[in-house]
């Protein structure tokens, strides 16, 4: 595994070597007196050798990858989580008995691995039990054969990791779209810096789902999309095999993610813009079908073709809307309102995230001080970083096109939550149709703060005097280092489980049964959808890693309509138990049965709350 690990460093260091070079190639050819090289590089000559790009490139990786392993396995894995690792497996939830109590060992089966499994398993599973395409859990299906099982169970750094190098992989894709949309290395490396201490970007790559993979596929979408902007122009074809690429990184998008078809929704919307700004400049409907035009329709028809296959699976998947209930929010007073405070607080997420989740108020009111005055310093900077990239003719396209994916992807989420009521912003995962364009456009208003000419510096003058930003007599290049500062402290509260905390604690959960324990324990819970297998799954692998002596038994009372079912299924099994037992209901969603009511409550005040848990605690004797 050690030499697994230096060969993937070492292929990893090589493609950086090549990143300059080949992002140099995409680049049209810029006259070196430009307003554009001026204002970034100064002349061409003068330019950093290619050495210094892959150090930097080098860097940027590294800090990336070593925030997106670090502490990798301290959180447990989440009922998401659970759906990756018993598919990507090849397994199914189906295998573990409803309505009877059940050992540890018989709920955790299905996160054995499984050698008889299959390619094919991973696909029939997937498509008949969930509601998402299979490519990203048939890339984890190889992972996960090249690491050995942890305790008989699949391992969950196996199952992280994979994320976590494809997150990685995205910084130096970063630089590269940040490269060439810009013209300008300075442009990719700011994005690449920011992209690599990202709390967003750290929270979605250290979760074991495929998030951090659509990511990557929007990044390469909207490369294409910016090489194609620049044909559009120029008035030149675009190149065949940037046309065949860009619908196949397309379909690869859909194939990992339904909503990446949100971020194909965004692009049509830019080429709309360009398509209009064209006619602006001349009346004739007839550049419309130009040579970049044709192929730009050809590259829609090839992403329709390749997006429609999967239109019979998604069909099928509505039947499963009990999986995706969670999403319909209530509409009721205030919850009007909810949408905007969620969708605001993912925003600020992906520069800044300081211990405001945390439960002791003394860490939250600095966390959130400090967090107010940041964005209060830090969002004029930014504004007047964009507003200068917008004067000038050779950047102001790409601010244009990267800003209305932006625009247009967040029309949509609104769209969506309040017109048919779906409501995007409680997944803050989803948001990655729009991140990394969010990344590139912070780079390209660093890079104006960091050369810090006279057109975009305040009136004040700084120690030395040297011009400063805004009344804050901080000079470009250290405020574009407190804005990364903040970005890698805030990445290190994510992975301390600081921020972006897991909804589920079971580990909690576990210490509680432990501390409380005074006789055999039943955990009952009801039982829906694989959802609330994985609840339970989280426990009893609890129980396993601690090496527990006590073995509690667990109960998934189904329920479909109606809760006599799940009642009637706890009541059958109490009367079966031996007594004195320990009884927790752990989401309970019915009634409590009459044999229940023999047994003596516990006080929940003396009980401590556990995310992820609700429960109430019986004494059967």
């Amino acid at each position: 595994m050690r030499a697994f690990f230096q060969g993937a460093f070492y292929f990893y260091r090589k493609i950086i070597s090549l990143l300059p070079a080949y992002a140099a190639r995409l680049l049209p050819i810029v006259d070196a007196n430009s307003t554009l090289q001026r204002k970034y590089w100064h002349d061409w000559h003068r330019l950093p050798p290619f050495w210094v790009h892959r150090l930097l490139n080098l860097m940027w990786l590294l800090i990336g990858i070593s925030l997106r392993l670090a502490n990798l396995t301290a959180k447990p894995p989440w009922t998401d989580e659970f759906s990756t690792l018993v598919f990507s497996l090849g397994n199914t939830f189906l295998s573990v008995p409803l309505d009877q109590a059940i050992a540890p060992d018989i709920l955790l089966q299905p996160l054995q691995p499984n050698p008889a499994a299959s390619i094919g398993d991973v696909v029939h599973n997937l498509v008949t039990q969930d509601t998402h395409p299979p490519l990203y859990f048939v890339l984890a299906y190889l992972w996960m054969k090249l690491f050995p099982s942890d305790g008989g169970l699949v391992s969950l750094f196996a199952a992280r990791s994979l994320p976590a190098i494809i997150g990685a992989a995205s910084i130096p894709c970063t630089y590269i779209l940040g490269r060439v949309a810009f013209r300008s290395p300075l442009v990719g490396h700011l994005a690449a810096a920011m992209m690599a201490v990202s709390p967003y970007g750290v929270f979605l790559a250290q979760e074991a789902r495929h998030y951090s993979l659509a990511a990557l596929w929007v990044t390469a979408s909207l490369f294409c999309l910016v090489i194609a902007t620049r044909h559009i122009q120029n008035r030149t074809p675009l190149p065949i095999w940037i046309a065949l690429s860009w619908v196949t990184i397309n379909a690869l998008g859909v194939a990992t993610h339904y909503f990446f078809t949100l971020t194909l929704c965004t692009e049509a919307v830019v080429l709309i813009f360009l398509a209009w700004l064209q006619l602006q400049t001349s009346s004739k409907l007839s550049l419309l079908f130009s040579p970049p035009w044709r192929r730009i329709y050809a590259v829609a028809v090839g992403t329709c073709v390749a997006s429609f296959i999967w239109l019979p699976v998604f069909l099928e998947n509505r039947n499963r809307s009990n999986l995706t209930e969670w999403i319909r929010g209530s509409r009721v007073g205030l919850d009007w309102l909810s949408p905007i405070f969620q969708a605001l607080g993912t925003w600020i997420a992906m520069i800044s995230l300081l211990p405001v989740e945390s439960s002791q108020l003394l860490v939250v009111i600095p966390s959130g001080l400090v967090t107010l005055i940041f964005f209060i310093w830090a969002v004029p900077i930014l504004l007047r970083g964009f507003k200068v990239q917008l004067q000038h003719p050779e950047t102001r396209i790409m601010i244009q096109v990267l800003a209305g994916v932006v625009i247009s992807a967040i029309a949509l989420f609104f769209i969506f939550t309040y017109f048919l009521g779906i409501d995007l912003t409680r997944g803050a995962r989803y948001n990655f149709v729009y991140f990394p364009a969010i990344v590139v456009l912070l780079g390209a208003s660093l890079a104006v703060c960091w050369h810090s000419p006279k057109e975009w510096m305040g009136k004040e003058q700084g120690k030395n005097g040297r011009k400063s930003i805004g009344r804050w007599r901080i000079n470009g290049k250290k405020a574009v280092m407190l804005i990364w500062l903040m970005g890698f402290i805030s990445a290190v509260t994510v992975i301390c489980n600081l921020g972006y905390q897991k909804y589920y604690r079971p580990d909690l959960f576990v210490q509680l049964i432990q501390q409380t324990f005074s006789a055999p324990a039943l955990i009952a819970t009801t039982h829906k959808t694989y959802i609330h297998t994985g609840e339970m799954m989280g426990v009893a692998r609890e129980f396993k890693l601690a090496n527990s002596p006590q073995k509690p038994l667990f109960l998934l009372a189904h329920q479909e309509q109606d809760p006599n079912s799940s009642i009637i299924a706890l009541e059958n099994t109490l009367n079966k138990l031996p007594r004195p037992l320990d009884l927790w209901l752990v989401n309970f969603r019915a009634p409590v049965a009459e044999a229940v009511k023999t047994c003596v409550k516990s006080d929940s005040e003396s009980l401590p709350s556990i995310d992820g848990y609700e429960y109430e605690l019986y004494h059967c004797q």
